[in-house]
């Protein structure tokens, strides 16, 4: 099962000269404005974006040809970025019911989504194919994974003719299944006594945040864990110390070609977060060069991100290209330090250790 980097931010005193004597309130103001500025919008245009793609779905299972696998495909990738910027808030209602592992299993290190996606496919599955039974199998069979495999897989291209319309109908099934859960996480993340209230009200009744520290500690750990998993999990995957080491087929969306698309939505999505949240405006005057400095390497790393097109093996062959993602990888790490050491140690905040839990 794949993990998610746990942050550890130990907080000895008040958050020092950002958010002094009233640190609670103030705290308070930074993560509303996350929530309505970043967090509702991600989710709702991450459910904007799978609303498009079991619609794509379904018409090209109700009349299937190329035009419509072209479009289901294009809605695909648009929904590959829609979820990668919103996917950096893994916690609250996304981590609910198994949602997210449901809606990303990845890295899956042994093949075993594939494997059991191969399998649904070649036995034609009647529960796969139907949202409601989809929804109580296996994670790796119901998300983004594994609707990858059937628009881009083997045997993707019978899907623009009628000869394969289990495999369409299971697509359908999955779409569906994605959908469901962005409704169910958007709806979640608006409930007036929701998620968003205890993170935005911490206190001492608070069973999830006692104080502000804990509410902002939330925050500054989606910067740096995030950075580190885009850098250390994501990219370090497929692109080697060296080119002979590279391993292109380890690269998360590799089939779709959403590769550094899904890398440009990451860092995309960590710059609206911040800009939003307006942290940096909490720092000392004289530090806040920082907020500036953060918002520009993000901008470049989204550019970066996105200036590599095409198959991920064939970048990876084209020195130029790989030198671009050579680039993004100096850019996250640039970032961990100015964030995860820098910026937090103007807040008081002293970051403890941050590592994959997982195998």
């Amino acid at each position: 099962m794949p993990k998610r980097f746990a942050l550890v931010l130990a907080l000895p005193l008040a958050l020092l000269g950002a958010f002094p004597a009233s640190a609670a309130v103030k705290a308070s103001d930074v993560i509303q404005r996350a929530i309505d500025g970043f967090v509702r919008p991600a989710y709702a245009d991450l459910h904007e974006r799978t609303q498009a793609v079991s619609k794509a779905m379904h018409e090209l299972c109700q009349t299937p040809s190329q035009a419509q696998l072209d479009a289901a495909r294009t809605e695909f990738s648009a929904m590959v970025y829609a979820w990668s910027s919103a996917e950096i808030v893994g916690f609250g209602p996304i981590k609910e019911n198994n949602r997210l592992e449901r809606m990303l299993f990845w890295p899956d290190r042994k093949s075993i989504g594939l494997k059991q996606v191969q399998a649904a496919l070649s036995d034609k599955d009647p529960g796969a194919a139907d949202p409601a039974q989809l929804a109580g199998k296996s994670v790796a069979m119901q998300g983004l994974g594994a609707l990858e495999f059937v628009l881009y897989g083997d045997g993707a291209d019978t899907l623009a003719d009628k000869d394969e319309p289990y495999r369409c109908a299971y697509g359908a099934a999955i779409a569906a299944n994605i959908d469901a859960m962005a409704g169910e996480v958007s709806a979640a993340w608006n409930k007036a006594d929701g998620f968003a209230a205890l993170w935005a009200n911490p206190g001492p009744q608070n069973p999830l945040y006692r104080d502000g520290n804990e509410a902002v500690t939330e925050l500054v750990g989606v910067f740096i864990n995030e950075l580190e998993m885009v850098r250390d999990v994501r990219l370090k995957g497929f692109l080697g110390a060296r080119a002979d080491a590279d391993k292109p087929k380890l690269a998360i969306y590799w089939r779709s070609q959403n590769v550094t698309n899904s890398l440009a939505g990451n860092l995309a999505g960590i710059d609206a977060l911040f800009q939003v949240s307006k942290l940096g405006e909490a720092l000392p005057a004289d530090s806040r060069w920082m907020a500036e400095s953060i918002h520009i390497q993000l901008v470049n790393g989204v550019a970066t991100a996105k200036s590599v097109q095409g198959p991920i093996d064939k970048a990876l062959a084209d020195p130029a290209l790989r030198e671009k993602l050579e680039h993004f990888r100096l850019i996250t790490s640039s970032l961990s330090t100015l964030i995860g050491t820098r910026l937090t140690a103007e807040f008081g905040l002293t970051a403890g250790f941050s590592s994959l839990d997982g195998d």
